[in-house]
């Protein structure tokens, strides 16, 4: 307590107008200020100037730092513009002659008439060439179709004269009488006699029953198959009569019959066709 009374008594005394005094000086270093900025802005290379002063207060107080403007920037010529070269002057446009322009338009339509030309020619050997082609085309196909008809009839020639010669060696196997060029199968060359039709109808006949009324005199044909015997295996009828009971009529004869007679070389021609009218 008594060194704070002290340090007050031997402190300077209070000067009067201390806050006035603080406002004059930041007024001062405000026209300072205000005073370097123009006159860098008007004189770079003037002197700066720097001032100092001293306050006195009651309590001590620190300084503000010393305000430094930055050096000046040289001042750099400024580069002239550069002039663009004069435009050049345009060449006068020269209107061609009319007839340079009729013969121009001449030439061209010259041209596009070879070039249609040439495009028609063009078109026309495309259409015989593909004209020749369908041609040739045919005409192979006919041919191949000719080559292989021929190759089918001479093939069934063949088979043909196969069948034939295997019949011929098949007959002289079995003992045929016929000489080398017979074409018949049978052993022997022969038929029945002029006789032999009359007997065989005379086995038959007794053995139709037929009893309707008919007009006329219709034909049954039948076809006769027989063992060497002459024992019936087989009977068909190869044409009819036009009436079905007659028909069915000689049938049932036949399969009652059972067995023809044998001929007069003591033999049963086979297949036998014979004929059956019913007013004979």
């Amino acid at each position: 307590m008594h060194a704070a009374a002290d340090r007050l008594e031997f402190a300077p005394p209070a000067t009067p107008g201390v806050v006035r005094a603080f406002l004059l000086a930041l007024l001062a270093h405000g026209l300072l200020v205000a005073a370097l900025t123009w006159g860098v802005q008007w004189k770079r290379e003037a002197q700066i100037i720097s001032a100092e002063a001293e306050l006195w207060a009651a309590v001590p107080v620190a300084a503000a730092p010393r305000l430094e403007e930055p050096p000046p920037e040289p001042v750099r010529p400024e580069k002239p513009e550069p002039v663009p070269p004069p435009a050049p002057m345009p060449e006068p446009v020269v209107a061609p002659p009319k007839v340079d322009i009729a013969l121009e338009q001449e030439k061209k339509r010259i041209q596009k008439q070879k070039q249609l030309a040439l495009e028609q020619q063009q078109e026309k050997a495309k259409e015989a060439k593909l004209k020749a082609d369908k041609l040739k085309q045919a005409l192979a196909e006919k041919t191949k179709l000719a080559q292989e008809k021929k190759l089918a009839e001479q093939q069934a020639r063949q088979l043909a004269a196969l069948r034939e010669k295997n019949l011929q060696r098949m007959a002289g196997l079995a003992g045929a009488s016929g000489s080398a060029s017979a074409s018949g199968t049978a052993l022997k060359s022969a038929g029945p006699s002029a006789s032999y039709a009359g007997r065989v109808i005379a086995r038959v006949k007794p053995n139709i029953v037929f009893t309707e009324a008919i007009s006329g005199n219709p034909t049954a044909v039948v076809e006769v198959r027989t063992s060497p015997d002459g024992t019936i295996i087989a009977r068909k009828l190869t044409q009819s009569s036009g009436m079905k009971e007659w028909d069915e009529a000689v049938l049932r004869a036949i399969d009652k019959t059972e067995v023809l007679p044998r001929d007069t070389d003591g033999r049963v021609p086979n297949p036998l066709v014979i004929s059956f009218r019913p007013k004979d």
